[in-house]
């Protein structure tokens, strides 16, 4: 059964292209590891919210973007391994890369797939 990993980030609006770039770069590598897709979506229509939002999740300041990403593995057996040596991988060290976001407001997580249709 296919696992996901899933992320939300708040990133300054205007490192839009400098967050492609770290992104294309890091989709290579999880490609490598046995990822089978990697997707990046900039948020267009991401309200805010009462009681909970995407934006108050990952604390969004007024000049950042709401980022939504994935990652689909054939397992998390697949997962485990892949996301280990992708994190090891020097193309997505901070010296090398940096990523053009906070990383202490992302949220992530693994996901085993129950539906797909």
């Amino acid at each position: 059964m296919t696992y996901v990993d899933g992320v939300v980030i708040a990133v300054p609006t205007d490192k839009r292209e400098a967050f492609r770039r770290h992104a294309e770069i890091a989709a290579a590598v999880f490609k490598e590891q046995g990822a089978l897709q990697v997707v990046e979506c900039w948020g267009d229509d991401v309200p805010e919210g009462t009681l909970t939002s995407f934006p108050m999740a990952v604390k969004r300041k007024d000049d950042e973007t709401v980022v939504f990403s994935w990652i689909l593995w054939p397992s998390r057996q697949t997962r485990d391994k892949g996301m280990q040596a992708a994190m090891a991988d020097p193309r997505l060290q901070p010296e090398t890369n940096p990523m053009p976001f906070d990383g202490k407001r992302m949220i992530y997580g693994g996901f085993e797939v129950i539906v797909d249709v």
